[in-house]
């Protein structure tokens, strides 16, 4: 029987840098030796590829749809959903990619889903870490996406809005009653003067928070280019940061 992965999700609102988090969390697990991962996008605006440098031409949610317009025919169902996960992974040095790819939608496709989940489970079961990255606000917790995870990093930019937002993550999941081990909030792109009173807003919101990452030019020219942000240097400050929250908050 496979060992379970280390899973780590990562939630927040759109905009705080959520997925250059995640990306750079893949990064220190392959540093650190945690290999392999599997890093999952459950992004429906799907963008971690771009993140990692990586070239996607299949989803989850296409293979799907595949099934449910009966592209299946000739094989049987569980057949097919193996091999399109399979040809779905995208594979680099040290980690692996998978598109979720879009939601279900109004044409929920149950024995296509049951499918894919257990596929997908099978799968994770091969890795020693999984990067979740989730979309941006609360709808994929509330289809209990994030759920028998390690970690949850709740990933806020330093305004009170962004806090708030993280808050309502926290208080959902709570809600739901997902089975997570550990939640924590990373604030990103802050500035040095800053921090006292993101500390201080948060504490209103009853959070603490766990790390803050700052802004740095370097991290948003990569942005801005187009260059996949886990080529950027370990002496980058944002890195460094980031690396440093990693080391105290996460035990794989």
């Amino acid at each position: 029987m496979s060992k379970l992965p280390y899973s780590i999700a990562l939630a927040g609102k759109g905009g705080t840098g959520k997925t250059t988090v995640a990306g750079l969390l893949v990064k220190y697990l392959v540093k650190i030796g945690k290999t392999p991962v599997l890093a999952v996008d459950a992004d429906a605006n799907a963008n971690f590829n771009e993140v990692l440098g990586l070239v996607v031409t299949e989803t989850l949610g296409e293979a799907r749809e595949e099934m449910k317009k009966g592209a299946s025919s000739g094989i049987t169902k569980d057949v097919f959903m193996q091999m399109k996960l399979e040809q779905a992974v995208v594979e680099a040095e040290g980690y692996d990619l998978v598109v979720m790819g879009r939601p279900e939608g109004s044409g929920c496709y149950c024995a296509a889903n049951t499918l894919l989940t257990t596929y997908l489970d099978r799968l994770m079961g091969n890795y020693a870490s999984v990067v979740m990255d989730n979309e941006a606000g609360m709808e994929h917790m509330s289809r209990m996406t994030t759920n028998n995870m390690n970690v949850l990093l709740v990933v806020s930019d330093s305004s009170r809005r962004g806090i708030q937002a993280a808050a309502r993550i926290f208080e959902l999941a709570d809600e739901l009653a997902l089975r997570i081990e550990q939640k924590h909030l990373i604030v990103n792109q802050a500035q040095e003067a800053e921090t006292e009173a993101v500390a201080a807003t948060a504490r209103q919101l009853g959070l603490e928070v766990s790390g803050i990452i700052p802004e740095d030019h370097e991290v948003r020219e990569y942005d801005r280019l187009g260059t996949p942000t886990i080529r950027l240097d370990e002496n980058n400050k944002a890195v460094q940061a980031t690396f440093r929250i990693f080391e105290l908050i996460l035990q794989p």
